[in-house]
């Protein structure tokens, strides 16, 4: 495991979601001769039916850690997983913004609270199941992107700073997800099999995001207006479920010419909309900036990716551009919903991540 510490045996609370990554992440700490406990997190304490809060998914986690040998716990963080990410998703809906609740668990719960009960109890690093590389060469811990360009989470973690990543142990970063599964068999885990998990993990699949935002604010119906003569051209019933970029239930706008959201006007009870070029623009407004080691220059050159598994396009980072922090993109690109992840990789090396941002909203647009 190349990014075992070169400590010697060291302490390893490796987390565990009850997924077949972070099941092999505990075995290969464990053959590489640390000492390992393996610690799943309770985040959801309503009803889930997906994702890694499932009651399903503690009871695979413990099966593996007894199969390994290891000792095995339950954190409960219900209470910091509904402040750090239940709560601000559903008040991010109600401003018009689209959230990643994913990449705030990992901010708030996986490597903020866990990471710092990890130093309390007495462990050297933490390891988790991430697909993605850390590359402590020079002395200080870069994120990289993970081998399987399919399954990188570079894009999750890229929140994270250099004294975090220096605490942080990824074992599966280097291998593809079919090598993952292969080792899995090997050792005869039972999540060697188990799909990956999908969608929001506090929002059950039966009844999808519209009960569940529902539950806990008002959703308003809205006009459909048109972004560039101001026409109204129907109604959305929910404008807090519209999220910019959304072609889906805005209708063709006659003639076969696809509808966008442009911009989501929550207070105005309206959603802007356009054609796939009224979508193009030429910076994302940024608020939220992370960097890995250090803030960049101004005009500094930088690689913008806005989701998960999406291109990184040419950029350049404006800390002073008018309203607060941007990226400039080099060619136009789509609008990023507000609310979304913005993370920035060198495009002298576009494996590495040079930090983070969220895409802001402006008034301008609305």
């Amino acid at each position: 495991m190349s990014e075992a510490p070169t400590l010697g045996v060291v302490r390893v609370l490796v987390a565990m979601s009850g997924g077949v990554d972070s099941s092999v992440a505990a075995a290969r700490v464990l053959a590489a001769g640390h000492e390992v406990v393996g610690a799943t997190l309770k985040l959801w304490g309503g009803a889930s039916d997906s994702g890694c809060c499932s009651v399903a998914d503690v009871d695979d986690a413990r099966r593996v850690a007894d199969r390994l040998g290891i000792d095995h716990h339950v954190f409960n963080y219900e209470e910091e997983f509904d402040r750090g990410v239940v709560r601000p998703y559903v008040e991010a809906h109600g401003r018009g913004s689209t959230p990643n609740p994913c990449v705030e668990c990992n901010r708030h719960v996986k490597f903020g609270a866990l990471l710092q009960r990890s130093d309390r109890l007495g462990f050297d690093v933490l390891a988790t199941g991430h697909h993605a590389r850390i590359d402590r060469t020079g002395g200080l811990a870069r994120l990289r992107r993970g081998r399987d360009e399919a399954k990188d989470q570079s894009y999750v973690l890229a929140m994270l700073r250099s004294a975090q990543l220096q605490r942080l142990l990824l074992p599966v970063g280097e291998l593809t997800k079919a090598e993952v599964r292969s080792e899995a068999a090997t050792l005869g885990l039972q999540t060697a099999t188990k799909p990956d998990s999908q969608d929001v993990c506090f929002i059950r699949s039966d009844r999808g995001r519209t009960a569940f935002l529902g539950e806990r604010i008002d959703l308003h119906g809205g006009a459909l207006v048109d972004a560039a003569t101001g026409a109204t051209l129907g109604t959305v019933p929910a404008v807090e479920l519209v999220t910019v970029g959304q072609r889906r239930g805005l209708s063709d706008g006659g003639g076969g010419r696809r509808r966008y959201a442009v911009a989501v006007d929550v207070p105005g009870r309206r959603v802007l909309v356009g054609s796939a070029a009224d979508m193009l623009g030429t910076e994302v407004p940024v608020e939220q900036v992370t960097w890995t080691a250090g803030p960049l220059r101004p005009a500094a050159p930088v690689l913008v990716q806005s989701s998960a598994h999406g291109r990184a396009w040419p950029a350049a980072w404006q800390p002073e551009a008018p309203g607060g922090a941007a990226v400039r993109f080099d060619e136009p690109q789509r609008r990023v919903a507000p609310g979304q992840t913005v993370a920035l990789y060198d495009p002298a090396d576009p494996q590495v991540v040079l930090g983070s941002a969220v895409a802001r909203q402006v008034a301008a647009l609305l």
